[in-house]
């Protein structure tokens, strides 16, 4: 098992900017695909972005391509969503997830943190 720790959501404006970090300790880091996930009030969870454990390849929903972007710092045990041209339905809480392939479904993932609220206002 890997344990993960998001951080770096916050209140932002609409077309602004943040960066969500996923902490991981545990098992080797490498040895997981990672991806981010996102869930609002009232709605079903949602596949965001996902990295292989190479991080030669990277996954994207239609509705952030061209605004997020997933990477990882080996050295640091970390992965990055970085979420630019942020719109107000982006709002929701954003949760990272360990698993062996970078799925789009949740269900790959066995692994997961607790969570970062992430709120755009327009």
């Amino acid at each position: 098992q890997v344990q993960l720790v998001e951080s770096g959501g916050g209140l932002v404006q609409a077309g602004g900017s943040l960066r969500l970090s996923c902490a991981a300790s545990g098992r080797t880091f490498s040895t997981y695909a990672r991806g981010w996930f996102r869930q609002a009030p009232g709605k079903e969870r949602e596949f965001v972005a996902a990295i292989s454990r190479s991080g030669g390849s990277t996954f994207y929903a239609d509705s952030v391509k061209g605004r997020f972007t997933i990477s990882r710092d080996y050295a640091k045990n970390t992965v990055y969503l970085q979420m630019n041209s942020l719109k107000p339905e982006d709002t929701a809480v954003y949760s990272c997830a360990a698993g062996q392939v970078p799925s789009d479904d949740y269900s790959d993932y066995g692994s997961w943190g607790q969570g970062t609220q992430v709120t755009v206002s327009s």
